[in-house]
């Protein structure tokens, strides 16, 4: 089963049951959702109207917890730690891989130094053995770790849930990358036209030199075919050279001496 489909099937699962809770009930699920390892996205259990209830009641902060796991950090859950519930093991774990996807939104070269501010990891060893056992193991992300540049390269980093007013900025970054490509596009459309264009070109000056070619092959012929009939035409004119053994037979002419 691959990554999608398996999320797909823990938030249909959370959301039927947020649907059946209340109050204080709640909490005890959205701590579960929270530290389960497969699930990467909350926006559409945030969405359940027994959740967003919550707003304003003493049980907020179950609502509270689970909007920073669909569009917070590590940093920002320590910018609020005193109205946040201290996080399980699991719920860390969870929250920091979620931090890597954030920082790979708009990097796709992550400096260790970075990563080891944002996660509190001391060391470079510990930093790549989470990034290689916790995210690329886990199909989060995938990436090179560079030891000697100190980085980490991303290839492919999964989405996270769309932040309030996140959607217009995503809807303009599309618009634009659709025009681009249109124009790309164009470009290539234009480019093979030329390449068309050209290789009519060179076909059609490639069959006027054969032509031409075979102009000059039937012009040499000819002219050899005329200088051999000439040829022939003078070496058997008739009277044009006397028979050896023709003059050997004629009679000879007795000369007399001279009185």
């Amino acid at each position: 089963m691959d990554i999608e489909q398996k999320q797909a099937e823990l938030i249909d699962h959370f959301v039927n049951q947020a649907s059946t809770l209340k109050g204080s009930a709640l909490g005890s699920l959205v701590a579960e959702a929270t530290s389960h390892p497969s699930l990467f996205a909350f926006s559409e259990i945030l969405a359940v109207p027994t959740l967003i209830e919550l707003e304003g009641t003493e049980n907020s902060v179950h609502l509270d917890v689970l909007r920073l796991f669909a569009h917070g950090t590590w940093t920002d859950l320590k910018r609020n730690a005193e109205r946040l519930p201290q996080l399980s093991p699991e719920q860390t774990l969870k929250l920091k891989q979620l931090t890597v996807l954030t920082l790979a939104e708009t990097n796709k070269v992550l400096p260790y130094d970075q990563l080891m501010q944002e996660l509190d990891v001391t060391n470079v060893r510990e930093l790549e053995d989470f990034l290689i056992n916790e995210c690329m193991y886990a199909g989060i992300v995938r990436g090179k770790l560079d030891q000697l540049r100190r980085c980490f390269e991303v290839q492919f980093a999964a989405g996270r849930d769309l932040r309030p007013g996140q959607l217009g900025t995503m809807i303009q970054t599309l618009s634009s990358w659709l025009a681009t490509s249109d124009n790309l596009l164009v470009s290539i459309q234009d480019k093979i036209k030329w390449a068309d264009t050209v290789n009519d070109l060179d076909k059609k000056h490639k069959k006027d030199v054969e032509d031409r070619v075979e102009e000059v092959k039937k012009s040499l012929s000819l002219k050899a075919d005329i200088e051999f009939r000439g040829h022939e035409e003078v070496f058997s004119e008739p009277g044009g050279v006397m028979d050896y053994e023709e003059d050997r037979s004629r009679p000879k002419r007795r000369r007399h001496p001279i009185s």
